[in-house]
């Protein structure tokens, strides 16, 4: 059994492969993870995966990536960058070797190229939280709406032009004063994160965008991106787990048997 954790802003995902390369999945609130699970040792957070996991599913190999990779000791584990974990994860999720991943997270916001397989060449936003999942669940807070419902709008977008998160709540708050429908202000929202991904996305083109990260799974988003770049995108079934999913592939290639 091979075990991969992504160790995000939001939440700590836990993947698990086993020989014949199927998956279970483990989530945690990243606070409550830390809280519960962790004891300090050395200056540093430490985990012990053991005292989280089903009996039957102890892992030999553990692999860790994500924003807390730093800071956070899981016991026994190697630890990865982020950005090829998620490569790792695609290719496993999707069978392609060349394509651009978009990998839109908690609280930043990775774009890379890949090509025969391998990582050429990739670029990260994590300095603002303008477009990520945050951002997102603010602007649906100031709209009073779910997630889910942000998610359908994307036609006619009222256009938002601040490029920093906190000013653009009140930039928001402003257009629903000015009466716009609910319909076009989501749209708005939604069609902001692609302007602020659109100058990575383009240094680093592929007609094939892989979209992983659990800002995925917002449709209109992906909508825009078809739509605006002429590019097919493909999601993977539980994309916020992808980095996970990447580390348990790496700790396969990486076992000794």
């Amino acid at each position: 059994m091979y075990c991969g954790v992504d160790l995000g802003s939001r939440n700590v995902k836990i993947a698990l492969m086993d020989s014949r390369e199927e998956l279970k999945f483990f989530k945690f609130d990243t606070i409550t993870f830390y809280r519960e699970h962790g004891r300090l040792e050395d200056g540093q957070l430490a985990v012990d995966l053991s005292a989280l996991l089903p009996p039957s599913t102890r892992p030999r190999v553990v692999v860790s990536t994500g924003y807390g990779r730093q800071t956070v000791a899981l016991k026994g584990a190697r630890t990865i960058p982020e950005i090829k974990a998620h490569v790792l994860g695609a290719i496993h999720f999707t069978g392609l070797s060349d394509f651009t991943l978009l990998d839109l997270g908690g609280q930043d916001s990775k774009v890379a190229l890949v090509r025969g397989g391998r990582l050429v060449d990739f670029q990260t936003n994590d300095k603002c939280a303008a477009s990520t999942g945050r951002y997102l669940e603010n602007m649906a807070a100031v709209l009073n709406i779910t997630l889910d419902e942000l998610s359908r709008y994307y036609e006619n977008p009222v256009d938002l032009s601040s490029t920093c998160a906190i000013f653009g709540e009140t930039e928001l708050i402003g257009k629903v004063v000015e009466g716009h429908p609910i319909s076009s202000l989501a749209a708005g929202v939604n069609y902001t994160i692609f302007k602020r991904i659109r100058p990575m996305l383009q240094r680093l083109y592929s007609e094939i965008l892989v979209f992983t990260g659990g800002v995925a799974r917002n449709t209109a988003l992906r909508k825009i991106l078809a739509r605006e770049l002429g590019v097919q995108v493909m999601v993977p079934e539980n994309p916020q787990y992808t980095g996970a999913v990447g580390c348990c592939v790496e700790a396969r290639l990486r076992s000794p048997d």
